[in-house]
């Protein structure tokens, strides 16, 4: 019988401890602490993610309902409600803004090598923010519409492994152009972004730091053809062509020429109009490349459903914050521990299985895997004798 370590024990054990300890000294987080510490908070809030707990008085009951079994999972703080909401409160929610850097840069060499759907050896990310709705009496700070409160998750998303590399939140008056400023354009890299994010002073820059963007354009931008090069409609492409911009600001804020791809979409018949600044790359890789960025929807739409961020513990923005970065964080440790065990499960699968098994006493491969487990027997032989025979 196996008698070691608890599920969630091993699963902490792959989160780097003197990297989160770094993350923690450098904002002073257990500064005067003494009975709760940054660590106690974030197994909490990992606890409560693995187990989509619905409640500070919910993560409270279970946690205590672990008696003994809380040491063993590392948390050696007094379990409260009160102690929680206030440390969500009041500790500063850059500690696992910071940690969640580090996982991801322990996810994405992992993920180098993944398939996502494009023969292409560069880099390749998509753009895009989703909005989670709250309440405004609740959330004043959230500011969004005249009676209506939220926050936007902008995210930058590298396309093999689908980890995210930047992630900003906001509240839901920022919009999506301006976090163009703020990313560190990687050069020979492609960003895949939607119209929302058309803005050819930002593309611009874009473009002098030798990277490629792939975004749609709106209806009515104005242009000047000045090459149509032979498009294979058999595949969808309908035009393929070099353009200038006319209009007077997009002209200065864009003085080069772009590529113009117009794309028929066989499945939903719906016309696509891409701009780019490749002229390499063959007009259907375009459209694939384009296609991928769905993929971050796909992120989107698998963290609200399966991660706890759409309902908070907290109504301070330090509290949602803090939630939401910890979410990210456990969604790359699950990403991290699929790559390390060689996984063959899916990301939710393996949340499942977690989620009712982190109170069990079973090595962690033997429970994602559903291998057999059986103690090794000494060898006899090699045991020396007390007495001489």
């Amino acid at each position: 019988m196996y008698d070691g370590r608890l599920i969630f024990s091993q699963i902490m054990d792959f989160l780097p401890d003197y990297d989160f300890r770094k993350c923690v000294a450098r904002y002073g987080g257990d500064y005067k602490v003494r009975k709760f510490s940054c660590r106690d908070q974030f197994l909490c809030m990992a606890f409560a993610q693995l187990t989509q707990r619905e409640s500070l008085r919910d993560i409270e009951s279970c946690l205590r309902a672990a008696g003994r079994r809380l040491y063993h999972m590392g948390i050696r703080g007094h379990i409260s409600r009160t102690t929680l909401a206030e440390t969500n409160e009041n500790r500063d929610w850059r500690i696992y803004a910071d940690f969640a850097q580090i996982l991801i840069g322990i996810a994405r060499p992992l993920y180098a090598d993944e398939d996502f759907g494009v023969e292409i050896n560069e880099a390749v990310y998509a753009l895009d923010s989703t909005t989670i709705d709250l309440c405004l009496n609740l959330f004043p700070w959230a500011k969004f519409r005249h009676r209506k409160g939220a926050v936007k998750l902008h995210t930058l998303m590298d396309l093999r492994g689908s980890i995210p590399t930047f992630v900003r939140i906001t509240d839901g008056l920022v919009h999506d152009v301006n976090i163009l400023d703020e990313i560190i354009t990687e050069a020979g890299a492609f960003y895949l972004m939607d119209r929302g994010y058309l803005d050819f002073g930002r593309l611009y820059r874009i473009h002098q730091a030798n990277a490629f963007f792939v975004t749609r354009a709106k209806r009515n931008f104005r242009y000047k053809r000045i090459y149509s090069s032979p498009a294979d409609k058999s595949n969808g492409i309908q035009c393929d062509q070099k353009i200038k911009l006319l209009s007077p600001e997009p002209s200065k804020m864009y003085p080069e020429m772009l590529r113009r791809i117009r794309y028929l979409d066989p499945e939903t018949s719906k016309r696509l109009v891409f701009l780019t600044n490749n002229f390499q790359l063959a007009h259907t890789v375009i459209a694939e490349l384009f296609r991928s960025r769905w993929q971050i929807e796909i992120f989107f739409k698998w963290i609200k459903q399966h991660l706890r961020i759409k309902s908070f513990y907290g109504t301070s923005a330090n509290a949602v914050k803090t939630q939401i970065w910890t979410a990210v964080c456990v969604y790359l440790l699950i990403a991290i521990l699929k790559k390390k065990l060689d996984l063959p499960q899916n990301l939710y699968t393996i949340l499942q299985i977690l989620s009712v098994t982190l109170f069990n006493k079973e090595p962690l491969l033997q429970v994602l895997t559903h291998k057999g487990y059986r103690n090794e027997t000494p060898d006899l032989n090699k045991q020396l004798l007390l007495f001489d025979l």
